[in-house]
């Protein structure tokens, strides 16, 4: 097995991640309006916004959970979904979206785990199952991952014996297993108590500070702030204001996003 993506040097000027005119409904609801978003390699992009304003669908759509009305999204220079190699661009098929897929983790607000698996089970999975990857070289690397988010004893637990905060971790670990070139947070500690929700958050600011390309959706103001090295507000399905944290949330430009910076802040969740 290669050595994680991790562990090597990322090419800060490369485009990651980019979004051209992305959109998406259902129904008559439009989740995302001609969305444009660039992300280069290495840099850790916080989404901010109210319920309903596009962070969820847009991070699914990166990762092909979701198809796009209009528009784009290209990740690492592939097409995301799309056979762009042909003169006549067609949707992948379901094994072709799969492999596509792998390259990019995505950890959710619910865990998504096996609960009939252990917590070592969980994350060897996908390494078995869809890297082909050995079990013995698989289980390797899960105890090692385990142990890099602090698991290392409940290799043998099973979800149900799990806290929440240590599910989630055990789901980053999984995410991570697949060695991805980008994780994608759609808030990760929303199901979470306060007490675990700082567990989850350490371990993400671990992942960010050893080079890999993060997108978070969240409403942690505070961690958003301190991990990011840009701020995304979005709002029915547009970005509305991109910045620096020390300059999005100190001196935010547009109206809609002070307002919703007045009410989050004054909620409690300071910076």
């Amino acid at each position: 097995m290669s050595a994680s993506l991790l562990d090597q040097a990322p090419d800060k000027s490369r485009v990651a991640v980019e979004l051209r005119s992305v959109s998406r409904h259902f129904g008559g609801v439009v989740a995302l309006d001609h969305v444009d978003l660039k992300v280069l390699e290495s840099q850790v992009i916080a989404l901010i916004g109210p319920s309903g304003s596009g962070k969820s669908t847009l991070l699914r759509c990166i990762n092909n959970l979701e198809s796009v009305d209009d528009g784009s999204i290209h990740v690492f220079g592939e097409r995301v979904g799309i056979n762009g190699d042909s003169e006549r661009p067609r949707p992948l098929s379901d094994r072709q979206a799969a492999l596509q897929r792998v390259e990019i983790g995505m950890v959710f607000q619910n865990f998504n785990l096996f609960g009939h698996m252990t917590a070592l089970e969980n994350v060897m999975s996908g390494m078995v199952h869809v890297r082909r990857i050995g079990k013995d070289t698989a289980r390797t690397r899960a105890v090692e991952l385990l142990e890099r988010v602090g698991l290392g004893s409940k290799q043998r637990s099973y979800m149900l014996q799990l806290s929440g905060g240590q599910q989630q971790r055990v789901a980053i670990a999984r995410a991570l297993a697949m060695s991805p070139r980008l994780m994608l947070f759609d808030e990760p500690t929303s199901a979470l108590d306060p007490e675990t929700i700082v567990e989850v958050l350490d371990v993400i600011r671990t992942i960010a500070d050893g080079g890999m390309t993060l997108l978070i959706a969240t409403h942690e103001m505070g961690f958003a702030n301190g991990v990011s090295d840009e701020v995304v507000f979005m709002d029915a399905g547009r970005i509305v204001e991109r910045g620096l944290p020390q300059e999005l949330f100190l001196r935010p430009k547009t109206e809609r996003c002070q307002e919703f910076l007045s009410k989050v802040l004054h909620s409690g969740r300071d910076l």
